[in-house]
């Protein structure tokens, strides 16, 4: 018997900036549980990044959003001991505009939280892989759009 291949799988996070905070949920299952992170998760056949982006949004935080342009991509590639692949995920970034809502965790968060800018820059909390880049890459990008 031949063991299973493995493939990457897609998905997709949402990232929103609000009042110099992030939303972010505290992952409640493998892999990276207990981590912090930006809301998201797969994406299903037929379903574009930015839709999973904003239903994975409000099924984690039941907050609402509107996709904006994608930002970036992130592999997250998890190992064991050994070296071997335990699972391989292409994430794409969509930042997103606030509509409503206020955090509640669902679906498999442990919790979804407005979390300071700073606290996720300096990873105050325990973030899972990429979150830190990703807030560093989403603040310069605000940080030149405010420049006269």
């Amino acid at each position: 018997m031949s063991a299973p291949t493995l493939t990457p799988k897609v998905g997709a996070i949402a990232v929103i900036l609000r009042d110099g905070h992030f939303l972010m949920v505290q992952r409640g299952k493998a892999p990276g549980i207990g981590l912090w992170g930006f809301p998201g998760g797969h994406v299903e056949l037929g379903e574009t990044a930015q839709e999973a982006a904003v239903r994975e949004l409000f099924e984690e935080t039941t907050v609402i959003g509107t996709p904006q342009a994608y930002l970036t991509n992130v592999d997250v590639i998890g190992r064991d001991e050994d070296g071997a692949i335990l699972y391989h995920y292409l994430l794409a970034v969509v930042p997103c505009t606030y509509v409503s809502g206020i955090p509640k965790a669902g679906d498999d968060a442990a919790a979804a939280e407005w979390v300071p800018v700073r606290d996720v820059v300096n990873e105050v909390r325990p973030l899972s892989w990429g979150v830190a880049k990703v807030a560093k890459q989403i603040a310069a990008k605000l940080s030149e759009a405010t420049q006269p």
